[in-house]
């Protein structure tokens, strides 16, 4: 045969495996995911006996199926790290290592999320601290998680994607169930994106694969069982053919329904909502059945089809919006044991800022309490779990008790490390040897100098002075008592950023300072503000002294300001005037009206208002507390996840999505401001997750009702805010009952007015002071290792960067001290964080505390670098 017949066969050979009209090779991937429906269709015993038991049956497969070629061998693909740490307390040091193997080859995957959860109403930290049991697998086991989901929810934050992103993750997938929802089946039926760049403000992102799901059912593309059509098949792997059609036929696919100009698809997920799911086979079975010379099947870790996006399409559109909360708000259904939570978090970040300064100087504090710290992490995983629901097969009651176990695993460890910093930094400073006089310490753990009030408890008589012994001069003060105990409440001035001062109490006679307010029949008033309390414990009235008078306050719908849904403003006891003095004063009113309740309104000496409410008796229904105000058409800006939203349309300028969404209930973190163009409020929030703007409302028909220029904010006080089903016999109420009995809820706000424009960085701080008050500890050291009088640990240059966090680092104080920033400015910037010691090493680390980035310090000095809104974690060794 002569060289031209042979090139001309070879030709013909190719013309006929591959027309010259073929299309390209379709990649179809299949993962096996088994959707945990944690405490919903099974407790914790058999959730934990089953993933023990699924696991070791994979680990079977994939080792028995090594011979094949690599797309059909057998894969698994958890939904929460929560599988491996189970994994790990029940299994030899062995079996986990072997486990690990699988892990670091590809054929198990886990995303760093502890379970599926839903986002929506958790502080920023809380969701960071959720991740960490992966953060320590990662540096134990040279490993990376890129994963993390969110599931079967409907809604989605925006922020999350640079929470996670920050985290080390690269890929999510999201299917929903369309159930216990009030957005319309249609809407889901139709993304703008089903392939994209789940995209924060600080420009990090994760590949999101998110399918239109076409019909109302978890078990088809867009749900959260891709890869599975019938409820129980009798052909698993012909039901896996349904699914390999219906991927081919979406590839490449511009139409009116369905938009998806890619070759490369995946099914993820099979465990529907079955306590296990054993099926390897079928997966590998499919596999091998549907591929063809146009069409490639592989059994995916899900990593897998991500990749193969990322070097395919680089390209891919980018989407910043939130999608609202839904599922999310259940937690509210038991108020207390949430915000309880919600206040632990915040007293985390003096517990550990206090941990860091006593850690420097003695490397064993507080080891004993590893496992306790672990446990606390885990349950900020768990805590928020998606199934609040509470209408599976694991009763209201067993799911209560479940999560009142998780809120006293946060809460006893954030006291616990609390009290004993407390304690141990006052160990490691100079007290007073032979005087009568008591020495106290006053710790700022925010970043910037502050002027605020501070409580140290004080068993002695009075008369007392204060002296401030930096500067030797008397600090204004006055006693007070609270909680039925008594207390020297002093106003601390110019308090360093991460430090302190040290004060000493000595009696005598205080200098006489007028009082911080003036109270006068319904009226209490200071240089700031004039506030007219009801005995109901509304206001009425609230006067901006310092703009003309001008009155905050406009009944709206029946409410006033900070009102729970008084039917009679004047029902109540008699107003009393509370710890009057030139530091503080606080007006307190009791009623009954609508259920009994406390507010105590307490104004200091600057221009910050102070409110406690508390319910004392328990309740059924939805509550919240209202503040009315006198605005003209305002825009609202809060706080969500990492991330500061304006409370519009994205086709109004706003963040939250014109489709798919549901906007009745926005995230309520540190803050939300409600403000005209030149004048606004502030109103600090510690307690409720989330509040809704004027009548906001979500049906199917109308999930998106949300009254964007309301000046009227409603803090979502607790209950159950949906139900499921219709008529008598078939409507339940999602969440827990009644509050699960709870008598006693407490509430914390704080208000300030504001000239200008909304302004973020100014509004966190302010919530942020309000949040995390002055610590006051005993000082009681022989030998001070510390300074005698004051000491700031961190100062930075750029006014816009916060701390989030300071921390010793989860493998000890010797593997260096964790610090988290926030550039709340709407622009980069290259802060310089400057220390109080030398700097040996550091590094940019994850959230999670992963290292990532060697970075070079000079000195005491390190050089950082932010892009706008940006969230950076580092790792500093002195």
């Amino acid at each position: 045969m002569s060289r031209l017949s042979v090139i001309l066969l070879g030709v013909v050979l190719l013309l006929l495996e591959f027309p010259l009209n073929a299309q390209p090779v379709k990649r179809l991937y299949l993962a096996n995911d088994d959707h945990t429906d944690y405490m919903w269709t099974g407790n914790e015993a058999q959730y934990d006996t089953v993933f023990v038991r699924m696991l070791d049956y994979y680990l079977r497969q994939i080792d028995s199926t090594q011979h094949l070629p690599d797309d059909f061998q057998a894969r698994f693909n958890c939904d929460g790290s929560y599988w491996l740490k189970t994994y790990q307390k029940f299994r030899s040091p062995a079996q986990f290592e072997r486990l690990i193997g699988r892990i670091r080859s590809g054929h198990i995957s886990s995303p760093l999320n502890g379970l599926v959860s839903t986002y929506g109403g958790q502080p920023t930290e809380a969701v960071l601290r959720g991740m960490y049991y992966a953060g320590q697998l990662e540096r134990q086991w040279n490993l990376r998680f890129r994963m993390a989901v969110c599931m079967e929810n409907q809604t989605l934050p925006l922020g999350l994607s640079s929470l996670w992103a920050g985290a080390g993750a690269k890929y999510s997938w999201r299917g929903v169930c369309g159930c216990a929802s009030k957005i319309s089946h249609e809407s889901l039926a139709h993304r703008r994106n089903q392939l994209y760049r789940y995209m924060g403000q600080d420009g990090r992102s994760v590949i999101m694969k998110w399918y239109n799901r076409p019909i109302y059912n978890g078990r088809t593309l867009g749900g959260y069982a891709e890869a599975r059509r019938e409820k129980v098949p009798t052909d698993i792997v012909g039901d896996m053919g349904k699914v390999i059609t219906d991927l081919s036929t979406m590839c490449d696919t511009v139409s009116a329904r369905s938009v998806y100009p890619f070759n490369v698809a995946g099914a993820f997920g099979y465990g529907w909502d079955d306590l296990d799911t054993y099926v390897s086979p079928a997966f590998t079975t499919a596999a091998q059945r549907y591929s063809t010379a146009t069409r490639r099947v592989r059994v995916s870790n899900e990593e897998d089809f991500f990749a193969d996006v990322e070097r395919t399409y680089p390209k891919l559109p980018t989407e910043s919006v939130s999608y609202g909360n839904e599922w999310d708000l259940y937690p509210v259904s038991m108020n207390e044991t949430t915000a309880h939570i919600r206040r632990a978090t915040e007293k985390l970040r003096s517990a550990e800022g206090l941990a860091a300064l006593v850690s420097l100087k003695d490397s064993t504090f507080a080891r004993d309490l590893k496992t306790a710290r672990d446990l606390a992490w885990e349950a900020y995983g768990l805590y928020w779990e998606h199934d609040w629901t509470a209408d599976g097969p694991v009763s209201k009651r067993e799911r209560a008790n479940w999560q009142t176990k998780l809120h006293h695993r946060i809460v006893g460890y954030v006291d616990s490390l609390y009290t004993r910093a407390v304690l141990a930094m006052g160990q490691q400073l100079k007290a007073n040897p032979g005087a009568r006089a008591q020495r106290f310490y006053v710790f700022n753990p925010l970043n910037w100098s502050r002027n605020d009030f501070a409580d140290v408890a004080y068993a002695g008589n009075g008369p007392v002075r204060v002296i401030d012994l930096q500067i030797n001069r008397e600090a204004i003060s006055q006693l007070i008592q609270k909680g039925g105990k008594s207390f020297v409440r002093i106003w601390a001035e110019n308090v360093p950023s991460v430090g302190y001062k040290v004060y000493e109490i000595q009696q005598g006679s205080p200098t006489r300072w007028p009082d911080a307010a003036e109270v006068a029949g319904e009226f209490i008033q200071n240089d700031y503000y004039r506030i007219r309390l009801k005995k109901s414990g509304v206001i009425s009235e609230l006067y901006d002294r310092k703009a003309n008078n001008r009155q905050l306050v406009k009944p709206t719908y029946g409410r006033l300001l900070n009102d729970i849904g008084t039917t009679n403003p004047d029902a109540g006891n008699s107003l009393v005037a509370e710890n009057k003095g030139p530091v503080s004063v606080t007006f307190k009113a009791v009623s009954n009206d609508p259920i009994a309740h406390t507010v105590r309104v307490t104004l200091f000496r600057n221009n910050r208002i102070d409110i406690e409410d508390s319910l004392q008796a328990n309740f059924g229904d939805v509550k919240a507390w209202s503040f009315s105000l006198n605005l003209d058409k305002p825009t609202t800006n809060h706080e969500e996840l990492g991330a500061i939203l304006t409370a519009k349309k994205e086709t109004r300028g706003g963040h939250y999505a014109s489709q798919n969404a549901r906007h009745d209930y926005q995230t309520f973190n540190h803050f939300a401001d409600v403000a005209e163009p030149t004048y606004g409020v502030t109103i600090s929030n510690q307690d409720c997750s989330f509040f809704k703007l004027g009548q906001s409302i979500a049906t199917a028909a109308r999930p998106d009702s949300l009254w964007e220029t309301s000046a009227q904010l409603n803090a979502l006080a607790g209950g159950q805010v949906d139900t499921y089903g219709s008529g008598k016999k078939d409507t339940l109420r999602l969440g827990i009952y009644n509050q699960n009995g709870v008598k006693d809820l407490r509430y914390h706000f704080a208000l300030t007015t504001h000239s200008g424009a909304f302004d973020a960085l100014v509004a966190m701080k302010f919530a942020l002071e309000h949040q995390n008050p002055l610590v006051a500890g005993a000082v009681t050291g022989n030998a001070g290792t510390y300074p005698e009088t004051t000491f700031s640990l961190l100062k930075t240059d750029a006014p816009g960067l916060l701390i989030w966090g300071l921390k010793p680092s989860e493998e000890g104080i010797n593997n260096g001290l964790i610090a988290r920033f926030w550039n709340l400015n709407k622009t980069a910037a290259t802060p310089t964080l400057n220390w109080a010691l030398p700097i040996r090493r550091a590094w940019q680390t994850t959230h999670i505390e992963t290292n990532e980035q060697v970075l070079k310090p000079i000195s005491t000095s390190l050089k950082t670098s932010f892009s706008p809104r940006q969230l950076n974690t580092y790792r500093i060794q002195f």
